[in-house]
């Protein structure tokens, strides 16, 4: 604008109007409040607080160092495609041709969109779990869909049920996301667990998105079961992983998704067009992170599970009670006893403790009542943390 002269355009008319409706992000939003203030702990975003290991880090400037910088295939490097069919066999026992049925995305987040672009028409009805991830439900709006919501609750341990899950289908209905290990809860889905549900899918003709991001850093005796190994669910689902939280590779901003060709042709047309192709030198660095980083994993899983039952004990001691996760690096404690809402807890305990988590109503109305805390922080961060909650929640106490 010209210095002296005001706007007359109503940017209102001219915004897409989908687009002004999306609410902004509950995470992000208590994230930069913290951001702005002193002396803050933040167990608010949930990004490992482990650097890249260095041998990844090696491979990505070694690509730079030989001059490695231009554009890949759509579909991403068929080296990294290789790697990562061996690494989907080896761990979950599943088999994807790396030339029709892999491709590689900037991080998990455009899989989802792109898998909902290439599926959903409009008034197609998708199934979503809450709590989940803030972002299913702006992206399903995006692509014309209709979002249901599927409530879990603390008592199923935040699983979905297979009578839940039937209650909410029509025959509008298209798709079910599965998010598990879940975010924000930490709940998981053993294989038990996914054959109900593969049922429901079998009996209703229903796709799946599965979105398994967390998949490495599933605690206990029992390994991750992808959905897509499931009898009778591979030509139904669409998987979404990715680098970010199994090899603390946020930054680099690579994901992948893996499913039936048709599928994945589609979804390359709109990433073709949208994007082009993921950035050059996160995909060598990708490479080696699948080839050596197996280790890697098993170091930082460990890491994690000492802090979750450090986190999870603490919360209980001081009586928020607190459902033990069995993934992912979050818990999702019950602040009810407070009697503060949500953003009330979070926005109290910002100001008044400078400790910052976020609301669990950013993950849908069914979170009220809880919060998400992140442990992916250091034993220090997270023990000085859970100090001055305490000391906070002592004032509701009768």
């Amino acid at each position: 604008m010209r210095e002296g002269v005001c706007s007359v355009i109503d940017y209102s008319t001219v915004l897409n109007q989908k687009v002004q409706a999306i609410k902004p992000s509950g995470i992000r939003r208590f994230f930069d409040i913290a951001n702005e203030m002193d002396n803050v702990i933040s167990l608010s975003i949930g990004e490992p607080d482990f650097t890249t290991p260095w041998h990844v880090r090696e491979e990505g400037i070694r690509s730079l160092e030989d001059g490695k910088t231009w554009y890949s295939p759509n579909r991403g490097f068929i080296e990294l495609r290789q790697e990562i069919s061996r690494w989907l066999k080896r761990h979950y026992h599943v088999n994807y041709n790396d030339k029709e049925e892999i491709l590689v995305t900037v991080g998990g987040s455009e899989a989802i969109d792109l898998c909902l672009r290439s599926l959903i028409s409009p008034g197609d009805e998708v199934l979503i779990p809450e709590p989940s991830f803030v972002c299913y439900v702006p992206l399903t709006e995006m692509a014309g869909g209709v979002p249901v919501v599927l409530e879990t609750k603390a008592e199923d341990r935040f699983r979905i049920t297979p009578e839940a899950l039937r209650a909410k289908i029509t025959p509008k209905t298209k798709l079910l996301i599965l998010p598990y290990p879940n975010n924000p809860t930490g709940a998981v889905m053993r294989r038990e667990h996914l054959e109900a549900i593969a049922e429901v899918v079998r009996e209703n003709d229903l796709m799946v998105l599965s979105d398994e991001i967390y998949s490495a850093l599933t605690y206990g005796d029992t390994n991750h079961v992808t959905f897509s190994a499931i009898d009778g669910m591979w030509e139904r689902t669409i998987v979404v992983n990715g680098f970010s939280k199994a090899f603390a590779m946020t930054g680099w901003r690579l994901g992948y998704a893996v499913g039936p060709a048709q599928i994945i042709k589609a979804m390359t047309k709109l990433h073709q067009y949208g994007i082009m192709s993921a950035p050059t030198t996160a995909q060598y660095a990708a490479i080696e992170a699948l080839k050596n980083g197996d280790e890697d994993i098993v170091y930082m899983r460990e890491q994690y599970d000492m802090r979750r039952r450090l986190v999870v004990d603490g919360f209980n001691s001081m009586g928020l009670t607190c459902f033990e996760p069995e993934g992912a690096f979050y818990v999702f404690p019950c602040i009810k006893k407070t009697g503060l809402t949500s953003e009330e807890f979070c926005e109290r305990l910002l100001y008044e403790e400078r400790v910052a988590v976020v609301p669990g109503s950013a993950f849908g109305d069914c979170g009220e009542g809880f919060v998400r805390v992140s442990y992916s922080y250091s034993i220090k961060h997270i023990t000085e943390a859970l100090s001055r909650i305490e000391h906070f929640i002592k004032q509701f106490e009768s």
